[in-house]
């Protein structure tokens, strides 16, 4: 069983959702990052999306594309992705890590090198917005072969005839993309994604994750009742870049030190939020 089933099942029998943070690879450095990736877990991180930069993100807001740009500007590369990975599993072997970005630069890289490399490095699962059901020879089904999970987005416009193209070769969970649009959007109408959820479920086993939007503890818990994971993204790249003045990198040590405890605190409150959700009447304590 690989490291994502085993943690959507051990969490399925304690009766709660996930809750799995994103972050942008390199933002605002390396250094930065990877102390950031360490200390997720013991902020209350089930799993982590750790995002891929790139030059072109057409899926995602404003504060998500200013974390790939930083994060670029710092020199960062898919090569140095799958070295924070290696890094964080010298320490962690059990936290479930999924790589998020588009298909250009692992194209670039090279498929069969990179799956290899991933493997190595211990990246357990990837989510390839702009790669379509259509395209699952480019990647997907590689990955598959080689041990890894491929997370596929479904969206508020995937009806029941596309809905079995986008679970076909799916694993480890399916993310549900709350609003049409982008990163960062205000969160579709709670109603409106549970009867989305329970409908995918109806045509699949998979886990739900359910992402974009959510910003605030209250949110969380609101999604942690009816899904099986939370994703959360822009709130916590919108605190790191709040805490971050500007200035050199090289003179970033310390700011970048408070930014990173900044997320953690957010990150903190949301996987708390999460945790207590089914415990608690809706509106309760958030």
């Amino acid at each position: 069983m690989s490291r994502i089933a085993e943690t959507f099942a051990a969490l399925k029998a304690e009766g709660r959702a996930a809750f799995i943070p994103f972050i942008m690879g390199g933002d605002p450095s390396f250094e930065a990052s990877l102390k950031l990736l360490k200390a997720l877990p013991a902020a209350g991180a089930d799993l982590i999306e750790i995002g891929v930069a790139f030059t072109d993100p057409m899926a995602d807001g404003p504060a998500i594309q200013a974390a790939g740009l930083r994060a670029l500007g710092a020199g960062q590369t898919l090569r140095k992705t799958l070295d924070l990975v290696a890094a964080f599993r010298q320490d962690d072997a059990r936290t479930p890590l999924i790589l998020m970005g588009y298909y250009n630069p692992f194209y670039v890289y090279g498929v069969d090198r990179f799956l290899k490399d991933a493997k190595n490095a211990g990246v357990d699962g990837l989510i390839i917005v702009d790669l379509p059901p259509e395209e699952d020879a480019e990647l997907c089904l590689p990955a598959r072969a080689a041990g890894l999970d491929f997370i596929r987005l479904a969206t508020p416009t995937t009806d029941q005839r596309r809905l079995p193209a986008v679970l076909k070769n799916t694993s480890g969970f399916l993310y549900y993309v709350s609003v049409a649009g982008v990163t960062g959007a205000k969160t579709g109408a709670a109603g409106a994604v549970d009867q989305a959820v329970a409908a995918i479920r109806a045509s699949s086993p998979l886990p739900i994750a359910v992402g974009f939007g959510i910003k605030t503890a209250k949110a969380a818990a609101e999604t942690a009742r009816f899904a099986d994971a939370v994703v959360v993204g822009s709130a916590l790249v919108e605190r790191l870049a709040a805490n971050l003045k500007g200035g050199a990198l090289e003179d970033r040590a310390g700011e970048a030190d408070i930014a990173v405890e900044a997320v953690l605190d957010l990150s903190r409150a949301l996987a708390d939020a999460v945790r207590l959700a089914r415990r608690r009447p809706p509106g309760a304590g958030e």
